[in-house]
Order: C-alpha cells, then structure tokens, then sequence
C-alpha cells in the first residue's frame, strides 16, 4: 500500500474511488501515492448538487480575514491529506518528487500562495478596483457618491489545473474570497497544491461544502468546465483550442512574454544580461510569465551570445540539491517531443547554448530528463521565434524598432528597456501585451493586486443598473 491515498473531494468530503491512478517518484520509480480518479458522471451530478450559497452568510471582511489564517496554515501547519496528515516539509518533498522541480522552487512557489492568501485585501481591492467591498455583501451601495450593484453570475467556479507550476493556483484562490465554491480539476502529477490550500481553507474556518477536487482524465475536465458556471483553463495551444470562443472559460495558454530592448538599451545590453537570462530561466522555466523570446533593434547575435554564456552554465542536479536551477521530467516521451520540434526546425537558426556547452539538449538519466537551457538565434519569421517550451527557452530576434510594436504579436507579460519617450509611448498603445514593465524589469516580477491574465472579479461577478427609492 502507498503512503498516501489522494481521495476526491466530494463537497468536501474525502471519497475513494475504485478508478485510482499512482504516482510515482521522478528519479527512483518508487510510489509516492494513489489518487482517487473521478469519473465524468460523479462530477456533473457533485456540480450540480453544490450549494452555491455556501459562502453567502460571510462579510468580505470575514473572507479576508479567513484567507489571512489559510495563508499560515498552508506554511506551517500539519493538514488532513486523506486517511494521514501531511507537514509542509513533506508536501515540499511529495510535490518535488512527482513533478520533477527542484526543492527550492518549490518553496518559492509556496511562498507566492502564503501571499496571495495573506494579501488577499490588496489582491481584491486591484480586481474590483477598489470599490467598497460591502457592497458585496448586501448587493448594492454607494461608492464615491456612486450607487453600485454587482451580482454573482457565476454559482459555482471551476478550475483545471496545470502540473507545471504551483504558482499559478494563486490565480483561482481569489474566488473564495469573493464568495464562489470552487471545484478544482487538479493536474495529473501535481495534486498536491490544490488538495492543501483546500484544506488550509477549511482548517481556517470555510464550509468544506464550498470545495470539490476532482482527479480525472480530460474527458472529466471537460465536463467540469461544461458544469460549471465559469472556469478557468490551464494548458498548451492545443487544449485551450476549443474554448477560445467560450467566454464562460478564462484561458491560461501560452504567455509568449518577452523582453523588449529599446536602440538605447541595445547599445548597452550588457547591463541588462542578467535581467534577461532571469526572465527566461526563473522557475526553471515552467511558467507563461517566463520570457520566451528577447527582441531587439540590433546587436542580436552579441545578446544572444551574452545570455547564453549565463545560461550553458546551468547543469542537471537532483531535486533535492539547493543548486538545482532546472526540474526534471518524469516522463521521457514530453521531453523528447519539445526537443523533436526543435531540432526538426533548425535550418537556418542555432542554439547558441548548444554551441557553448558541445553537449545536446536533451539529457537522460536513467528514468528521467532534462532539457538544458536553449537560446535561439533566428530571424523573427522563423518557426522558433515564436514558441514557448517548458524549460529555459527563448529566441532573440532582431527587428526595427519602429516596426516592433506590431510584429511581436501576442505577449502576456512585456518588458520594455528603453528611456526613449517616442519608443515608450509607442509600447504603451501596442495592444499586444497584457502586461507592460516599463524599465529593467524581470518579466516574472508581478504585482498580485494587478490582474496579469483576465479579471476574476469580473469574470464572477456582472455590474447591474440600479436604482432605489426610499418611502417616506
């Protein structure tokens, strides 16, 4: 028998399926736990039956306050994970073992939820833009002299959830605090995250009503996200496909982000270098918020060279050890996909890090992988100018600054060096970047109380006209 057994959350109520998947450990193959899967059927009549006034009786100063206690106990506390318990230690050591990334970014990551959690003020207050959050709580108010009414479209929430990155989950815990259950479809070697905010929440004092978890495989998914009243995707081009004309469904695709240098900057790329290399390689590279491309007016190869003399130097280590820059795969097959269609584009581009190293991408040892860091030097209509990779990987292209703003093309996070005003300006009307660094800024460096990627609130909750007369 495993250590652990992952159970569904059926309104939060731990449930053993007999459908169960293991999971194992990247590097020696031994089980770390079974996990509950849950079928199709189970998930549309949970959704169904979910009670979407659970958090009504709340204030949204209580919510706060109740995300505030979540945020220490995800950080310190020994919470329920099935029939045991689980430490913070042993979360960081069953998280890092089955996906791969190295102990220390997982800790990071940890650090980026207890934020979320213990900032939630601020992080509402940027998605309602600050209005008087009672007016949540009894539907209607005044605000500035202002009389608002806001509604919750969405009843229940759903959320299928990425592997990639824990991070990220710090984009769906908001809307507990803005008073909609949650049910969560987590990613395959990565239930852990979601499983312990949960219950981080319900230790805190939420209703474990307001929770569904939910392992399946991506016909489960699918019928989440066609349950619920509003969700949110996580995935590659290929899965967010066929919801891109869904407006029920908030994407998490690809980030395409970039680091955008100005003629200025170009000249002295070389007080920028570390910027760049960070963007592309933090978080081992795993998020959308990493950049994936360094455009630039000129010197391309000289940057190129620059940032890849940073990177080469990035070497495979075990998770465990502090060093550890870049995570491991645990199935062979994604790796050698990403680095079949790379190689299978290579005319008329190098890999300058290849180049320095002399030794190839892709790197096994024994049952797992690595790719190592990868800097493309190509023309901006090249078929690897604009790709995004689960690792540090990024193209540097050479483009007139003039033309820039229209031919980088979609860029969740943008950072633009440059002090030139006309060339500022011009990036600030470009309408391809959702998020805009003006100055040295890592791409990776975000300010929670700003939305990056969709509006939650907004996605919740629909603005009403409204009008009432007092008798008398």
């Amino acid at each position: 028998m495993p250590a652990f057994h992952i159970p569904i959350l059926r309104h939060g109520v731990p449930y053993y399926s007999v459908d169960t998947i293991d999971l194992s450990h990247h590097a020696t193959g031994s089980l770390v736990a079974r996990v509950s899967m849950a079928n199709a059927g189970l998930i549309s009549r949970d959704v169904h039956r979910m009670d979407y006034s659970v958090l009504d009786a709340f204030s949204m100063r209580e919510l706060i306050a109740i995300c505030k206690k979540a945020a220490g106990l995800f950080m310190s506390a020994t919470l329920p994970l099935g029939d045991a318990t689980q430490s913070f230690d042993e979360y960081i050591s069953q998280l890092s073992a089955t996906t791969g990334m190295p102990c220390t970014y997982c800790r990071q990551n940890a650090q980026k939820i207890h934020r979320v959690l213990d900032e939630m003020n601020l992080i509402v207050a940027g998605l309602t833009r600050g209005f008087d959050l009672s007016i949540l709580d009894q539907g209607y108010g005044s605000d500035d002299g202002r009389t608002l009414s806001w509604f919750r479209e969405a009843r229940i929430f759903g959320a299928v959830l990425p592997s990639n990155s824990p991070g990220v989950h710090g984009l769906w815990i908001p809307a507990i605090a803005l008073k909609t259950p949650v049910a969560v479809k987590p990613g395959r070697e990565e239930p852990w995250t979601p499983f312990r905010i949960i219950q981080a929440f319900i230790a805190a004092g939420i209703p474990a009503a307001a929770f569904g978890f939910y392992p399946a495989d991506h016909g489960g998914a699918s019928t989440l996200l066609n349950t619920v009243d509003r969700g949110m995707l996580f995935g590659d081009s290929s899965t967010t496909k066929p919801y891109r004309n869904n407006p029920n469904v908030e994407l998490h695709g690809p980030g395409y982000s970039k680091v955008i240098l100005g003629e200025d900057a170009a000249d002295e790329f070389d007080k920028y270098v570390d910027i760049m290399a960070a963007s592309i390689a933090a978080n081992g590279g795993r998020s959308c918020i990493n950049a994936s491309a360094v455009w630039t007016p000129k010197n391309a190869d000289a940057i190129a060279d620059a940032i890849a003399r940073k990177l080469a130097a990035i070497k495979p280590l075990p998770a465990d050890d502090p060093d550890a820059q870049i995570a491991a795969f645990a199935n062979p097959a994604m790796p050698q996909r990403m680095n079949d269609i790379i190689e299978g584009n290579m005319t008329d581009a190098v890999d300058v890090c290849e180049k320095l190293r002399g030794t190839p991408r892709l790197q096994t040892l024994g049952r797992f992988s690595y790719l190592l860091p990868t800097i493309i030097r190509c023309d901006r209509e090249h078929a690897l100018a604009n790709r995004e990779f689960l690792f540090p990987y990024a193209s540097v292209i050479e483009c007139p600054v003039e033309q820039i703003p229209d031919a980088i093309g979609p860029t969740l996070v943008g950072s633009v060096i440059t002090e030139n005003p006309v060339f500022r300006r011009s990036m600030m009307a470009c309408p391809h970047i959702d998020r805009l660094n003006l100055g040295p800024v890592p791409t990776f460096r975000l300010s929670w109380d700003q939305p990056h990627e969709g509006n939650l609130f907004e996605h919740l909750y629909r603005q009403r006209a409204f009008q009432v007369e007092t008798s008398g």
